[in-house]
C-alpha cells in the first residue's frame, strides 16, 4: 500500500471535515469499512495509524478511528456503513470494492477515501481519474490490470502447463468479472485453458 498517498487523500478529506463536526466531538472520528475481519489487514491498518501520526493525528489522542468488519459477510456492509455515517464522522476509509460501494450508497456528502484493485471510473466510483467529483477519491491498486501478466509468469515458471485454476469470490462480483476477463484473454492468447473456482470464504 502506497501509504503517503494514502494518507495524502486521507489529509485533503480532511480539509473537507465540517466545522460542526469539531464543535459537536472532543476530536473528529474517522469510519474504516472492510469486508474482511481486522486480522487480515493488521500490516495495512499499522499503516494507516503511522501515516495519520506523520500528518500530525494520534489515534486516541486528537483523532478517533470507529471500525466496522463484515467478517466476508457482504450483506452486512449497508448496515455497517449506515452505522458509520450515524455516527457523523468526518471521513470514511474504506478497503476494497464492496465496502465502498456500501459507503458510497450510506452518503453523498461524507469524504471516502477508497482503496481497490480496479480501474475506480469503470467501477463508477468516480467520474475520472483526473476529476474524480462528488465525495470519492482513493488509490486504484491495479490488481484487474496485472492480472494478465501474472498469468504471463506463471506460465513462464511452468511452460507445460496447459490448465490453470483461478481462485475467485463470487460475493465481490463487480471486481472478479474484471480480473476473469483480463485472465480469460491472456490465457486464450496463450493457448491455456483456465478452470475458475468459487471460494467465497478464507477457508
Amino acid at each position: 500500500m502506497r501509504r503517503r498517498e494514502f494518507i495524502s487523500l486521507l489529509g485533503s478529506a480532511a480539509a473537507t471535515w465540517p466545522l460542526a463536526a469539531h464543535a459537536q466531538q472532543p476530536m473528529p472520528v474517522i469510519g474504516y469499512l472492510d469486508s474482511r475481519s481486522i486480522e487480515t489487514v493488521v500490516d495495512r491498518l499499522r499503516g494507516l495509524r503511522e501515516g495519520l501520526k506523520e500528518t500530525g493525528y494520534v489515534e486516541g489522542e486528537n483523532v478517533t478511528i470507529e471500525y466496522r468488519w463484515a467478517e466476508d459477510r457482504m450483506d452486512r456492509l449497508p448496515l455497517l456503513a449506515t452505522e458509520l455515517v450515524s455516527r457523523s464522522v468526518a471521513a470514511l476509509v474504506t478497503g476494497g470494492p464492496p465496502p465502498t460501494f456500501a459507503a458510497k450508497a450510506a452518503t453523498s456528502t461524507i469524504p471516502i477515501v477508497f482503496l481497490v484493485g480496479s480501474d475506480p471510473v469503470k467501477l463508477e466510483l468516480v467520474a475520472s481519474l483526473s476529476r474524480p467529483g462528488g465525495n470519492l477519491t482513493g488509490i486504484n491498486l491495479f490488481n484487474s490490470e496485472i492480472a494478465a501478466k501474472r498469468l504471463e509468469l506463471l506460465r513462464d515458471l511452468l511452460p507445460r502447463a496447459t490448465r490453470i485454476a483461478v481462485l475467485a469470490n463470487p460475493a465481490d462480483a463487480t471486481l472478479t468479472d474484471f480480473q476473469l476477463k483480463e485472465v480469460d484473454a491472456a490465457a486464450h492468447a496463450m493457448g491455456i485453458q483456465i478452470k475458475v473456482y468459487n471460494a467465497d470464504t478464507r477457508a
